[in-house]
């Protein structure tokens, strides 16, 4: 069996040109870096705005497990299989981080038969957009610590910075440390720290920016740290916001790609599903959706986290209106949450398969019910999977009145996913989506936060101890009340107990920590323990990757 990289090696991609030229993008308004992908001039973009949207298609998931999924090959197989059956589509994507990409969870570009390729430089590198984000992270880190060293004019309390700097690499060496060591030319020693560049604000804020102004308008409100009286102090008051966006310049630019099947794909962005909304950039979301009949897109994590952000937060501040989404499961991980342990989950048991369809059902019924939004079930084939655990699939499915189809497109690329693309095209355009947010805007930051954990979590209340609601109080009388919530917990579970698995209900939802992210205008509910900045494993993917003597790239998943 041919790894990932193998397949991606072997195929035969078109110049870049030819793959924008099917979506009506002039040679001129590309910027290549090297013949197979590009970036795609903003000034192109501007004449986009009048056009008719296309229909847009969420894929999301079951609550994640290490039995595995394939959100991102359902994405990939998905938008190759509606080109196949004579729709325009376009597929858009997060980039993979090069923490995970060398540390165990790997790459960002599908896998077997549906991959967006050049592989390697996608997954390492690509066109340098997240080096681009570090590094307008760690000027404002710079300027905030200059301002302090010469004179700290704005009167910003040391032990009140909150912005860390950021490097797209894991290292717990880093989470914790203490800067400025060495004497009174090296600033004044503090308690400082890193996170990965994904979990950066400036990564959530070139997201969901639709312009140059709007990114540097976002940046500019970026709150840092505050006062010894505690009014915060904004990237403007450090004056840091022109040079960051000077920076981020080239990087907002949407990324050009194809897949396997030479479909074009838009790979931009890609920000920390826990600490931040997880999706691909709104700039390449809404660019696809009007150069195309169908965009397919996904969301970090399950659809408890991934599909709640994206409709509560992206979809809320760029306008956007799913058509339907795509839940991807697998037999495996179902039975997964049904008890069965990671070593058995290839054996058949209908006993934990019916106990675990529980996580499925709910997630079907959260889509349903609070999104508003029609959806259809995409089993992720593996061939141990036996008729009898799929006809049990459907027939514990069929009162939710939901498609049920088996897709084989990581071994069979776009013809394998031909029957799910038939189902999303049925939805996403003879049903009428009622879609809807899970709570409206005029509600208290607290209010919003206890809707989404008893209408998507399934929990019986919310806690926090004093000083989180009165920080919640705060926030919520200093003009952040009509922000979104976004919710930083594990994506194991549907609590905030990653060992619960199925569809826990009547838990309590513990707020340990509040975010304000100004920039990005959202509030960070933090619940349970969220790492920012990961580290490797014992045996960290970095181990096998290598490069041969004809300079090619080995033991990339």
């Amino acid at each position: 069996m041919r790894s990932d990289i193998e397949i991606a090696q072997a195929a035969t991609l078109k110049p870049i040109s030819e793959i924008a030229s099917r979506l009506g993008i002039p040679e001129d308004a590309l910027v290549p870096y090297g013949r197979h992908k590009a970036k795609i001039s903003l000034e192109f973009i501007d004449t986009l705005k009048d056009r008719k949207n296309g229909k847009l298609i969420l894929v999301s998931a079951i609550s994640p497990t290490p039995a595995g999924e394939g959100k991102t090959t359902t994405t990939v197989g998905l938008g190759d299989a509606l080109n196949r059956i004579g729709k325009k589509a376009v597929i858009c994507l997060r980039e993979p981080s090069l923490g995970p990409v060398f540390g165990m969870k790997g790459g960002a570009a599908g896998g077997g038969m549906a991959q967006v390729v050049p592989m390697e430089d996608i997954n390492l590198h690509f066109t340098g957009d997240f080096n681009a984000i570090a590094l307008a992270n760690n000027l404002l880190a710079a300027l905030l610590d200059n301002h302090i060293h010469h004179g700290n004019e704005l009167g910003i309390d040391v032990r009140r910075i909150t912005w860390k700097r950021v490097m797209d690499m894991n290292d717990r060496a880093l989470r914790d440390i203490t800067a400025a060591l060495g004497g009174p030319g090296n600033g004044y020693p503090r308690q400082d720290g890193f996170d990965i560049v994904v979990a950066s604000e400036v990564m959530a804020i070139f997201c969901l920016a639709t312009s140059l102004q709007d990114l540097k308008q976002r940046l500019g409100n970026i709150v840092v740290g505050y006062t010894r009286d505690h009014k915060p102090v904004r990237a403007r008051d450090l004056k840091a916001a022109g040079a960051m966006t000077v920076l981020l310049r080239e990087a907002l630019k949407p990324n050009l790609v194809q897949t396997l099947e030479n479909n074009p794909a838009m790979i931009h962005g890609g920000p920390f599903a826990n600490i931040a909304h997880g999706c691909n950039s709104v700039l390449a979301t809404q660019s696809a959706l009007k150069m195309a009949d169908y965009v397919v897109t996904e969301a970090g994590f399950g659809a408890d986290l991934g599909a709640e952000k994206f409709i509560d937060i992206k979809c809320r501040k760029a306008g956007l209106k799913p058509a339907a989404v795509v839940l991807v499961a697998t037999i495996r991980a179902l039975k997964y949450h049904g008890g069965c342990e990671l070593k058995e989950v290839s054996k058949e048991n209908l006993a934990a398969l019916e106990k675990g369809i529980a996580n499925l059902e709910r997630h079907v019924n959260n889509v349903h019910q609070h999104f508003g939004l029609p959806c259809v079930v995409a089993v992720n084939h593996f061939t141990f999977d036996t008729e009898a655990e799929f006809k049990l699939l459907q027939s514990k499915l069929s009162y939710l009145q939901v498609p049920v189809i088996s897709a084989r497109h990581w071994a069979e690329g776009g013809a394998g996913a031909e029957a799910v693309a038939h189902a999303v095209v049925e939805l996403a355009e003879q049903q009428h989506a009622e879609f809807r947010f899970v709570y409206e805007d005029a509600l208290p930051l607290w209010e919003k936060m206890k809707a989404i954990a008893t209408k998507i979590y399934g929990a019986a209340e919310i806690t926090a101890d004093g000083k989180v609601r009165k920080q919640i109080k705060e926030l919520q009388e200093g003009g952040y009340g009509h922000y979104p919530v976004c919710v930083a917990k594990t994506q194991y579970s549907f609590a905030t107990d990653a060992s619960l698995r199925g569809a826990p209900s009547a838990h309590f939802v513990n707020i340990r920590e509040v975010r304000l992210a100004a920039g990005a205008e959202f509030i960070v509910m933090v619940c349970g323990d969220i790492m920012t900045m990961p580290g490797l494993p014992k045996v960290p993917s970095s181990e096998h990757i290598d490069i041969d003597e004809q300079g090619r790239i080995v033991g990339l998943f």
